[in-house]
């Protein structure tokens, strides 16, 4: 819509009219033809996270919207950023991307800790649970690539792996489409994920699933 991207910082309020000015801070991306898809608050709000369409996670200072770090193609991402979030700590964040991998990330350094890598399948959403050293990433094949005979081809599964050790542990089926969206419940004990099939679906977690051992 030849609109050049950014990410808005808007003021909340209580009351409705107060929240159509102009933004209190407008952070634009270097390539503005490439979409920002994730932006998150960094420690004690004093950095904004942001990751898209170029595959570059950038850092951004909240105060001046300066640019202060980026990644490089050695260790980013080598497509499109389609997911991002962090730990409840502030103190790592996670990025899926559809180079079929995710990554985990130091919150203040943006040293790579870890990376995930997927049986051929691009990742679109990406969480961590609260609860156990475990990180769960959603996708699957785009739906025009997926014969309509076989869901399973797709592989639209939410598939967990140990977050230290970078092995997958185990899968949750469910899905007809791509999924797009993951999150924890706040406990630990159940996750949501939604997907291009047009349904959420609440997963609620057993007694195994806590007892899992690599």
């Amino acid at each position: 819509m030849e609109v050049t991207s950014a990410i808005h910082v808007k003021r909340i309020s209580q009351d409705p009219q107060d929240q159509i000015g102009d933004s209190v801070l407008v952070l634009q991306c270097p390539d503005e033809r490439k979409r920002i898809h994730r932006a998150v608050w960094g420690p004690l709000n004093q950095t904004i996270v942001s990751g898209g369409e170029d595959a570059v996670i950038r850092f951004w200072d909240t105060e001046t919207g300066k640019l202060l770090k980026e990644t490089d193609e050695e260790v980013g991402h080598r497509k499109t950023i389609t997911s991002l979030c962090k730990a409840a700590d502030d103190s790592h964040f996670l990025t899926g991307s559809l180079d079929k991998t995710a990554k985990l990330w130091d919150m203040r350094t943006l040293t790579l800790i870890k990376t995930y890598t997927t049986t051929g399948v691009p990742v679109n959403a990406v969480a961590m649970s609260p609860l156990l050293n475990h990180v769960v990433l959603g996708g699957g094949q785009d739906a025009s690539a997926v014969t309509t005979t076989d869901h399973c081809a797709g592989k639209f599964e939410a598939k967990f792996y140990d977050k230290i050790l970078q092995e997958e542990i185990s899968g949750v089926k469910g899905h007809f489409g791509p999924i797009n969206a993951l999150a924890f419940n706040p406990d630990g004990k159940s996750f949501s994920s939604g997907g291009e099939d047009g349904y959420v679906r609440l997963h609620h977690l057993d007694s195994d699933y806590f007892n899992i051992k690599i």
